[in-house]
């Protein structure tokens, strides 16, 4: 694990460069455009329609003693807020990922390369496309599994738990993608992983401790309808940071291991020769 902490260092400290810090501006700005508009729109209508099922379905009666079994029957006046606000995270966290993927990865990919592998050579293995592909791809399972894991939460810390797991993989899947987009090969992409493919799952993870705050602050709107949209917008700016964080940390631990695995495979082409 010497190299994730490595590159955890590195990444520290490119953080508070001011171009990195420049660059949460721009997915911030179009996340709070983007869920200005929908929730604007789309708020009430889910509210009614989550009201509904509540009520049709009798959901109400059996929530109430649910929650006040786990010492949470405050919840039970509040239970359509939270079920909404629920619901709405992991596009949240996809509309955050997306931006921050087109917007700052390609900026963080040459800004680690320029500081730290100048002389690493460039293969664009990787596109846009691709990089909306993993995104996608990746999100639809990780909405799937969220949705099963809903009635967690009446556990939070085990929902917690799910929430780390879940971020953990997404990130080493999307962000593993975008880090080597530029410089590896698809086969050197691979290859890293495969062989990489536990840091990386750990990178993710830790990333997922930070990246439940946001998650609370967005559910917590429902305590504070009047702060909704500044909560909001801080929500949005915390994810959008986080990603950022979390592109660097990845960026300079595939990077090095790129480095790496074409030194040693020069070092074999040698040895053969």
């Amino acid at each position: 694990m010497h190299a994730v902490a490595t590159a955890y260092g590195r990444a520290l400290r490119s953080q508070f460069n001011g171009k990195i810090l420049l660059m949460s501006v721009v997915p911030t700005l179009l996340s709070v455009a983007l869920w200005g508009a929908l929730l604007f729109f789309g708020w009430e209508p889910l509210l009614d329609a989550l009201q509904r099922m509540f009520t049709d379905y009798g959901w109400f009666r059996h929530t109430g003693p649910l929650l006040a079994g786990f010492g949470l029957g405050a919840l039970k006046t509040v239970i359509v807020l939270v079920v909404a606000a629920l619901l709405l995270l992991p596009l949240l966290i996809l509309t955050s990922l997306v931006f921050m993927g087109v917007v700052a990865m390609p900026a963080i990919s040459r800004h680690v390369s320029a500081r730290q592998f100048p002389s690493l050579e460039k293969k664009h293995g990787g596109n846009l496309l691709g990089s909306l592909a993993a995104s996608v791809t990746g999100f639809l399972v990780f909405a799937a599994v969220w949705l099963l894991s809903l009635p967690l939460y009446v556990l939070f810390p085990l929902a917690l738990l799910v929430q780390i797991g879940l971020w953990g993989w997404l990130t080493a899947r999307v962000m593993g993608y975008d880090a080597l987009a530029e410089h590896a090969t698809g086969d050197e992409r691979a290859i890293i992983v495969r062989e990489h493919r536990w840091p990386l799952l750990v990178i993710g993870m830790v990333s997922g401790l930070a990246g439940a705050v946001p998650g609370v602050v967005w559910v917590s709107l429902v305590w504070a309808a009047l702060l909704f949209p500044v909560l909001a917008a801080v929500s949005l700016w915390l994810y959008v940071l986080i990603f950022i964080f979390t592109g660097l940390w990845y960026q300079y631990y595939c990077l090095q291991a790129l480095a790496d695995l074409r030194a040693r495979a020069a070092g074999n082409n040698v040895a053969l020769a």
